[in-house]
């Protein structure tokens, strides 16, 4: 895709769903909610540049990249095509529509792809996803951003304490204890350079990709009567349910709290992401 190389896992059978995760976090995040779906839908995971085991890429990232991105990996796993549809690949083959499930940053990523794929898309779930009503150039711009991971990279902070870091953004965005990731990969993964600089540079442009999704609102409409879910984490945080809730209804979509959950809602309620799923066919 774009000449980088990206780390896709497909499980399970049936319609397809596609799992999005956020910032600096990996394909294996979604373990916990993979068992619940496998047997009813045929579950798609992939690691965006710079995160998980994905090659870099120099290219910045944008709402319309994303949402590509989301599609050219459809366009390469087999399960995705089905007979009897509007939209088609390059080489005619016919799609059926997916449910994309994108969370926190990775929620910008979903809604963009189901504005600019409507014909792609059967259902939208956001899982505590990133909200913002005026968007803010981050204030780690690209170039600065790309100097500090250089400078962390070349001191071996990846190396010394990614693993280490790993671990406590679970302990402070879930209630798991300990982390139930793998230990082998999250080593595998976080002790990497490639990690830690494709995490700042995809930060330095959250600010951007929210202005830019808030621009594609206006112009290009959610498919009419597509099922949307805000699967929200309150986590005791009014201010934080209120402005979940009011993306629900700027959407038309179904409210939903997650509780008990912190951000990390696959896993703390990987029974809540899979029944919105499940739930969008009944």
């Amino acid at each position: 895709m774009g000449g980088v190389a990206h780390h896709v896992v497909v499980d399970g059978s049936g319609p397809v769903c596609v799992l999005a995760a956020g910032l600096g976090m990996s394909w294996f995040d979604w373990d916990p909610v993979v068992p619940l779906l496998a047997p009813y839908r045929t579950v798609v995971r992939f690691d965006r540049p710079g995160h998980g085991l994905s090659q870099p890429s120099a290219a910045p990232s944008t709402a319309a990249g994303e949402a590509d991105r989301i599609a050219a990996v459809l366009d390469a796993v087999p399960g995705a095509a089905r007979d009897a549809s509007p939209a088609r690949t390059a080489d005619g083959r016919d799609l059926a529509p997916v449910t994309v499930v994108g969370h926190s940053i990775a929620g910008f990523h979903a809604e963009a792809f189901a504005r600019f794929h409507p014909a792609r898309t059967a259902a939208l779930v956001l899982v505590d996803s990133s909200v913002e009503e005026r968007p803010r150039a981050s204030r780690t711009g690209p170039a600065l951003a790309r100097a500090l991971g250089a400078a962390l990279c070349a001191a071996g902070v990846p190396a010394a304490l990614g693993p280490a870091g790993r671990g406590l953004t679970v302990r402070l965005s879930s209630h798991r204890r300990p982390d139930p990731s793998p230990p082998a990969e999250v080593r595998r993964v976080y002790r990497t350079s490639r990690v830690l600089r494709g995490t700042l540079d995809e930060n330095a442009r959250y600010g951007a990709v929210a202005a830019e999704l808030l621009a594609l609102r206006e112009g290009a409409p959610l498919p009419p009567g597509l099922p949307v879910t805000v699967l929200a984490a309150p986590d005791g945080s009014a201010r934080w349910e209120r402005r979940q809730r009011a993306l629900a209804r700027r959407l038309g979509a179904r409210y939903e709290a997650a509780e008990p959950s912190g951000h990390l809602v696959m896993l703390d309620r990987p029974d809540a992401i899979a029944r919105a799923v499940l739930d969008v066919g009944r």
